[in-house]
Parts: C-alpha cells; sequence; structure tokens
C-alpha cells in the first residue's frame, strides 16, 4: 500500500478567523459536535482547554464503545494544534489566515505506526479522508459565511 494512504491531508476555507476556529479545536467538547467519521461520542475527565501537553480522553463507537487517550504534542495559538494517540498517530490542524477567512488543513498521521496492516483492515486508510472532509465541513458549518 502507497506510504500516502496513511498520511492524508485534507483542506478547506471557511469563514472565520483562526482565533474563532482554535477556539472550537482546542476545545474537546467541541470534538464530538464536528467530528466526520461518527466515531467520538464525548469528552472523559475534565479538560476544557487543550495546551501543550494536555491528555484528554474521548469515548467513542466504532461497532463497540471503548475509550482512547490523546496528549496534544504540538501547540501554537490560532495556528497549529496536534494530539497523538495512544497507538502513536497524529491529527494534525493547522490554520491560515485570508481575507475571506481560514484555510484549515486536517492532517492524519499514521505513517509511524509500526502495525500499519491494523490499520488498513480496519478500513481507516480508505475512510479517514472522506471522514476528514467531513470534519472540515461541520467545522465550516458553525460559521455561516456572512460575506468577510
Amino acid at each position: 500500500m502507497s506510504p500516502s494512504a496513511y498520511l492524508q491531508t485534507r483542506q478547506r476555507l471557511i469563514a472565520a478567523t483562526p482565533h474563532e476556529i482554535f477556539d472550537v479545536l482546542a476545545n474537546p467538547a467541541m470534538h464530538p459536535v464536528i467530528d466526520g467519521s461518527g466515531t467520538v461520542r464525548a469528552t472523559t475527565g475534565q479538560v476544557q482547554r487543550l495546551v501543550l501537553g494536555s491528555e484528554f480522553g474521548m469515548q467513542m463507537r466504532l461497532g463497540v464503545p471503548y475509550r482512547i487517550s490523546n496528549t496534544v504534542v504540538e501547540y501554537e495559538q490560532d495556528r497549529v494544534i496536534a494530539w497523538r494517540h495512544f497507538s502513536g498517530h497524529r491529527w494534525r490542524y493547522e490554520l491560515e489566515a485570508h481575507d475571506s477567512g481560514t484555510t484549515v488543513s486536517e492532517t492524519w498521521d499514521a505513517s509511524r505506526l509500526r502495525h500499519k496492516w491494523m490499520i488498513r483492515l480496519l478500513g481507516f486508510t480508505r475512510t479517514t479522508g472522506p471522514n476528514m472532509e467531513r470534519t472540515l465541513e461541520r467545522l465550516a458549518a458553525l460559521f455561516p459565511d456572512d460575506g468577510r
């Protein structure tokens, strides 16, 4: 399988400032609201605002319920936030301001995993890209275009 299957990025221009978008991404309670995969259910624990080094958990469901632990590994206010799952793959959001809004780039990086066959077997290499597109769609829907 192509290495690019384990490193995927999607982008979308959203009619909001980087600060407005970052506030959503840095709030774990908003992750179920924007999740395009349908697997993120709720936060676990008390973290209300993510910062570098934050550890936070999510209640998930993919056929059966489970929990996943994450650690924020990149953080630059209003520009970049990324977290790593216990298995090593990362979710990263990069924000770039424009006159008409903010380009949001979402990246899923499973390229460092030792057991890539499991990710492929579970179908993540096929479904993650479309799920990220839906996530960015849901994130954009929080900020209706007001003609900026």
